[in-house]
């Protein structure tokens, strides 16, 4: 996808560079553990899931050369781990993280809904970080929208002005939320 993602913007004019967080030294990453709850044992299992890591720290050096040469980095969501080794990561969580560390002004989740839904299914437009922890806690955020929720929120709260969940499938969706009034998806901001 990386690739593809590089040629489409090298293509339509841009100057694009793909790179993974190996690259640079760019994303430190950790083995993630998961554990769960299990009422045949005393403590929680523990289970493996492979290669998936988490983010343990971000060194922007590469992506800011990248910048400065005028090039638009395409990162994948691959990490090292202190030995070496590999990690996958979730794809929100390190556009967050990235986002932070380089002190951006938006961050713009593509997704394949409308956006953060209520009960009802309806789009909801503006929501600050409060009322986005209480549509998780009371399970109308759920699925692959949590890590794009907690992404959202964790990057608005560490300096990230804004955060925005949109259909990435809309044609144009980043400029329609963007330069319309009306947006098109969920913008995430901080709480007043």
């Amino acid at each position: 996808v990386n690739k593809e993602i590089v040629s489409l913007i090298n293509h339509n004019g841009g100057s694009a560079c793909g790179l993974t967080g190996k690259d640079g030294d760019l994303i430190r990453a950790r083995k993630l553990h998961v554990k769960r709850d299990n009422p045949e044992m005393q403590a929680p299992e523990i289970i493996d899931i492979g290669h998936v890591g988490e983010v343990e720290s971000i060194q922007t050096g590469i992506v800011e050369m990248l910048l400065n040469a005028g090039f638009t980095p395409v990162i994948a969501p691959i990490g090292a781990g202190e030995d070496g080794t590999s990690y996958n990561i979730n794809a929100d969580v390190v556009a967050a993280r990235v986002a932070e560390v380089l002190g951006a002004e938006k961050l713009i989740l593509l997704t394949d809904v409308t956006g953060i839904r209520d009960a009802d299914g309806e789009t909801l437009t503006g929501l600050n970080t409060r009322e986005v922890e209480t549509l998780m806690q009371d399970g109308t955020i759920q699925g692959g929208m949590i890590p794009k929720a907690q992404s959202a929120i964790g990057a608005v709260r560490n300096g990230v002005h804004s955060a925005h969940i949109i259909d990435g499938r809309t044609q144009h969706a980043a400029l329609l939320e963007i330069f319309t009034d009306q947006g098109i998806g969920t913008l995430i901001s901080e709480d007043n």
